[in-house]
């Protein structure tokens, strides 16, 4: 299934066109329709996400489970998992892959420096 083929479903389920859609999201006429065959860009992925209330990831087929992550997740750091998936959707699994393992590696580079950080500060209070 397209991303265009799960916007239709969901214009279908709430009884609006794609014209309307495209109206009321200010988007150009066939621009949802160029998303049969293009990788739409992230800005009017995440508003047609929003206007819907589902995920990124629903739209791009990542998942079948249409609940945005911030849904599901608003521990710490849910901001940064919705942040990365939807700066990602233009880019192939692989590409993405190799962004999230850079991103991984440099996260635990910011984890071991908190907790050097909160140790040093643990030991100047006794």
């Amino acid at each position: 299934m397209t991303t265009f083929d799960r916007v239709k479903k969901l214009a279908d389920k709430q009884k609006i066109s794609i014209v309307e859609l495209e109206e009321k999201l200010e988007f150009g006429r066939n621009s949802l329709y160029s998303w049969k065959t293009k990788t739409p860009n992230g800005d009017r992925l995440k508003k047609v996400a929003d206007y819907f209330g589902v995920s990124t990831d629903y739209l791009l087929g990542r998942t079948d489970d249409p609940e945005p992550i911030a849904k599901l997740d608003k521990g710490p750091g849910s901001d940064l998992i919705g942040y990365f998936r939807l700066n990602t959707a233009e880019f192939d699994p692989d590409e993405t892959e190799e962004i999230e393992d850079s991103l991984k590696d440099y996260t635990d580079f910011l984890v071991q420096k908190a907790r050097e950080r909160k140790a040093r500060e643990n030991k100047k209070k006794k």
